[in-house]
């Protein structure tokens, strides 16, 4: 066989098990130099297991790994490191404390007679960062903390690419990325294809994959179910493969019934935001789009009370609210889902149970009275009503999919449901099924007269579930447009060229 024939990877019968589970079972697969091969499964299909194969987090029970004719061992993260394999993953590894050029540079420095060339770091950070398009990041010297989740997912990509690589993998680089940024980031790896390098993507957005893949290889339940060329296969045979049964992509938007007022906003500002005026009724979906750092998710934390209002009025049912904690929006029927469900919804290491009934303590502990019986139909009622996939109450939360983790971080607030609910971008990493029951959900709760403000990178998702859309842009809310009546490329266009002026 010729050096050419040869792909750049091969795995071949790769099988792990944890304990009794197979996570991967018997798994073979090809990545070609200068190829983009989609992984393409359901939370829990194994592809997270076997990129962390591949970056020597974890290794293999039993099959072997061959990069172009030599058969390799990962026995750990430095023996990938060293084959110039590299990883983005989906969560986040970043050192908070520091800045982002130190971020990006972390282990690898600037130094001259053990000094450390801060200045070169900054100029080269700021160099790569221009080098790649990710104009959102624009002070390298900021700390990470600082950043929003968004943007905190720019530096981990560009801490990436400042690395020579071989192989590439990226897992859910996009989650929380505008069309902008994405478009930014597919050129990069479009240019780095042409340059051999090998890329595995993992994606749950089928647009995008059909956009950027060759190929696509999907597993289910820890097994290949099939590899074809990206424009050899329709998108409805890879839902199937993935989730074996018929589940079309779609975007099912509520009935539209309006009722009274819930929500009405008189031009709030703050440090993020200005002068930002809308209203949202009963029983209506109003989408916020926005370029990473527009302005949407600061919006909803001021809201929510968790950032100062300097000025500006809210209503809730007419009435003049005063929200300045968490706990005034509660108490007036205001909850914020947030963004990032590990870090600021979730209490990762407490159970299911305990995540559950986390708002409501004080309907089943009574000084030191705990009404266990309580505490139990509440959390079965969540369990039930949101069909959370579980093998028990107690399990803890963080070794549950990413869309039970959703549902769980929504449905606990059910039990006694809100006025208004704002979902801060609620399908953000959980794959096509999952996807599919919170379009369910949102729509059952919009049906039963719930207001809910849906925040989401994703435009289709805005433009498709959402009776009103409202556009962001540097911090203001540029227009508000009917759903139904507003096309993606006017969006798009009022985020990226449209003036502040024309808020309305």
């Amino acid at each position: 066989m010729s050096a050419k024939s040869v792909p750049l990877l091969r795995l071949r019968g790769i099988t792990k098990r944890f304990g009794t589970v197979t996570a991967l079972d018997e798994i073979s697969f090809d990545l070609e130099a200068g190829e983009i091969h989609t992984l393409l499964g359901e939370n829990g299909a194994g592809k997270s297991t076997l990129i962390k194969i591949l970056g020597g987090i974890h290794q293999p029970d039993q099959g072997e790994i061959w990069l172009e004719q030599n058969q390799i061992t990962l026995r750990n993260v430095a023996d990938a490191d060293r084959q110039k394999i590299r990883l983005i993953h989906q969560e986040l590894s970043l050192a908070p404390n520091l800045s982002v050029a130190e971020n990006i540079f972390l282990g690898r420095e600037p130094v001259s007679l053990g000094i450390l060339r801060r200045s070169q770091m900054n100029r080269q950070a700021e160099d790569l960062i221009a080098q790649l398009d990710l104009s959102e990041i624009n002070d390298v010297t900021a700390l990470v903390s600082d950043l929003s989740t968004a943007q905190q997912q720019l530096v981990e990509i560009a801490r990436t690419l400042s690395q020579e690589a071989r192989i590439l993998i990226l897992d859910e680089p996009t989650s929380s990325l505008s069309e902008v940024e994405v478009d930014a980031l597919f050129k990069t790896l479009r240019q780095l294809r042409e340059q051999g390098v090998g890329i595995i993507y993992i994606s749950h957005r089928m647009e995008e994959i059909t956009r950027l893949s060759d190929r696509i290889t999907v597993l289910r339940d820890g097994k290949s179910v099939g590899t074809a060329k990206t424009n050899e296969i329709e998108t409805g045979t890879l839902i199937q493969w993935m989730v074996g049964r018929d589940i079309k992509e779609h975007f099912p938007r509520p009935p539209y019934r309006p009722g009274e007022v819930a929500l009405k906003v008189s031009e709030l500002s703050n440090s993020q935001v200005h002068d930002i005026s809308f209203e949202v009724r009963y029983g209506e979906v109003l989408g916020l789009s926005g370029l990473v750092g527009a302005g949407r998710t600061e919006l909803a934390r001021a809201l929510f009370g968790i950032d100062r209002i300097q000025s500006g009025t809210i209503q809730i049912d007419g009435k003049p609210t005063q929200i300045q904690s968490p706990r005034d929006a509660l108490q007036q029927g205001l909850v914020l889902v947030p963004e990032d469900r590990k870090r600021q919804g979730l209490v990762n290491d407490q159970s299911v149970a305990f995540n559950i009934t986390l708002p409501w303590l004080k309907d089943w502990i009574n000084g030191c009275v705990f009404h266990y019986g309580v505490r139990n139909a509440i959390v079965e009622r969540t369990i039930s009503r949101f069909g959370v996939r579980l093998s028990g109450a107690e399990q803890p939360v963080r070794d549950l999919s990413g869309g039970n983790q959703q549902k769980v971080l929504v449905g606990r607030w059910m039990e006694q449901p809100p006025k208004i609910l704002i979902l801060d971008e609620p399908t953000r990493g959980i794959d096509v099924g999952a996807r599919e029951d919170m379009y369910r959900i949102i729509g059952g709760l919009v049906e039963q007269g719930m207001a809910l403000i849906l925040i989401s990178s994703d435009l289709d998702e805005v433009l498709n579930i959402s009776h009103k859309v409202g556009t962001f842009r540097e911090g203001r809310l540029t227009r508000i447009y009917e759903a139904q009546n507003v096309s993606a490329e006017q969006v798009m266009q009022q985020l990226t060229e449209g003036a502040a002026s024309e808020s309305r």
